[in-house]
C-alpha cells in the first residue's frame, strides 16, 4: 500500500473516531463551554478537543507529516505531507443544536490536495476523494449533477466574516435572476460534499481558508466538477475564493462571480 493509500485509509478512520467524540459533545450541548472569535464566528470546546484529538492521532501514525487546523498553531512537517484539519465545519449550527456539521480531513503534498475525507456524524455518512482515483460516499462513486440546468438547481452561496457583506448579496441577485435557487447550511465543506454528490448544483464563495474547502474542492473534481486551479499551499497560507460545479455551469457561476468580486488572480 502506498503512502496515498495508506493516509486515505487512516483518514476515513481517524475522522468516524473524531465524529464520535463531536457527537458526544453535541447531545450534551447545555454544558458545553463556547466562546465568541467575532461576528457570527464561534468556537467551543468540542472544536478544540476534536482538532487535539486528530491532531494525537496523526501524530502518533506520521510524526514528521505537517498539520494544519482551524484551532490550534500549525506544525510544520517533514515528510513532504500536509494535513489540513477542521474539526467541526459548521460550529454555527453545532451550537445552536442543528445537525448540520461535518469533520474534515485532507492530506497534501507537491502543492496540490490528494485526499479529503468529510465525515457527517448526524447521518453517517462518509465523502471520500482521492487523486485521480475518484470520490465515494459511504463506498459508493459520486457524481456532480452534470444534467441540471442552473435554472433548474440550487447553488450554495458561502458568507463570513472576512468578507464585505454587501458583496454577497449581488451574487444571490443575480443567481436568482437566472433562475436558481440558493442555499446556505453554514458549513462550506459540507456543502462542497453535497455538489459533489449532486445535491446541490454548485457551490461559490468570495474566502475560504484551506481547512473549510480543500478536501470538498477535491471532491467535486473527482466526481466529474469542476472547480478554479489553486495552490493548496497557498490556500493554507492565506486561503482564497472557491467556485465549484459541473462543466454545465461552472463558466456561468465564473462570470457571475468575476463581476461582483473581480477577476481571481491566484
Amino acid at each position: 500500500m502506498n503512502d496515498i493509500q495508506e493516509r486515505r485509509k487512516f483518514a476515513i478512520a481517524v475522522a468516524a473516531e473524531a465524529g464520535a467524540l463531536a457527537l458526544s459533545y453535541f447531545t450534551n450541548r447545555d454544558n458545553l463551554v463556547v466562546d465568541q472569535k467575532g461576528a457570527q464566528d464561534w468556537v467551543s470546546e468540542a472544536d478544540r478537543n476534536v482538532e487535539t484529538f486528530i491532531r494525537q492521532k496523526i501524530s502518533e501514525a506520521y510524526p514528521e507529516d505537517g498539520v494544519f487546523g482551524e484551532e490550534h498553531e500549525a506544525k510544520r512537517g517533514l515528510s513532504g505531507f500536509d494535513w489540513v484539519i477542521d474539526p467541526i465545519d459548521g460550529t454555527t449550527n453545532f451550537i445552536h443544536g442543528i445537525p448540520a456539521w461535518t469533520i474534515v480531513l485532507a492530506v497534501v503534498s507537491d502543492g496540490s490536495t490528494q485526499v479529503g475525507v468529510i465525515h457527517e456524524p448526524n447521518v453517517d455518512e462518509t465523502y471520500v476523494a482521492t487523486k485521480a482515483a475518484g470520490a465515494t460516499l459511504n463506498g459508493q462513486p459520486m457524481r456532480v449533477a452534470s444534467d441540471v440546468e442552473l435554472a433548474c438547481g440550487t447553488i450554495a452561496v458561502g458568507y463570513s466574516n472576512r468578507v464585505e457583506a454587501t458583496n454577497v448579496v449581488p451574487v444571490i441577485a443575480a443567481l436568482v435572476e437566472k433562475g436558481a435557487l440558493y442555499h446556505r447550511n453554514a458549513s462550506g465543506a459540507l456543502s462542497l460534499a453535497y455538489v459533489a454528490a449532486g445535491r446541490l448544483l454548485g457551490y461559490v464563495e468570495e474566502h475560504m481558508n484551506a481547512w473549510d474547502c480543500l478536501a470538498g474542492q477535491l471532491m467535486v473534481a473527482e466526481a466529474g466538477g469542476l472547480v478554479e486551479d489553486q495552490d493548496a499551499k497557498k490556500m493554507i497560507r492565506v486561503g482564497g475564493r472557491v467556485i465549484a460545479g459541473p462543466p454545465k455551469v461552472f463558466e456561468t457561476l465564473i462570470a457571475i462571480c468575476d463581476e461582483v468580486w473581480g477577476i481571481d488572480v491566484n
